[in-house]
């Protein structure tokens, strides 16, 4: 069974770069065919595709985010990772890694894919 796990600080101040980690157990992240993914929920809004890292290293950023975050991937670890650069109280959200098959943006109910609990960050001073 594939299972995620998101990992990283539950608090950012402003203006600083938040990393998260999301260590992946039960698949490859360069074998087994998934589109390892970060999705976010800001407070009171729907779901937001973030970006995603194919098995062979493609990576994938939403356009309105694309300047300010980056997808990197440790093999040896079998994680994956996302950084947000200069943060702002707008990025408060709970932030999921996922296994998706697909690079979907809008539908994320398929039950083929994985997906991690979430964590909760808050941007804040």
């Amino acid at each position: 069974q594939v299972q995620l796990q998101e990992s990283g600080p539950d608090l950012v101040k402003p203006s600083q770069t938040l990393s998260l980690t999301c260590t992946v157990s039960g698949a490859s992240i360069t074998k087994d065919y998934y589109y390892y993914t970060w999705i976010r929920r800001p407070p009171g809004k729907g779901l937001e595709w973030m970006g995603a890292i194919a098995i062979d290293g493609s990576i994938y950023y939403r356009p309105s985010l694309q300047r300010d975050i980056v997808i990197s991937r440790d093999t040896a670890k079998n994680q994956f990772s996302l950084h947000v650069r200069s943060v702002t109280p707008e990025d408060t959200a709970v932030y999921y890694c996922a296994a998706r098959k697909s690079l979907d943006d809008r539908d994320f109910d398929d039950e083929d894919d994985y997906w991690g609990q979430g964590t909760q960050v808050t941007i804040a001073s």
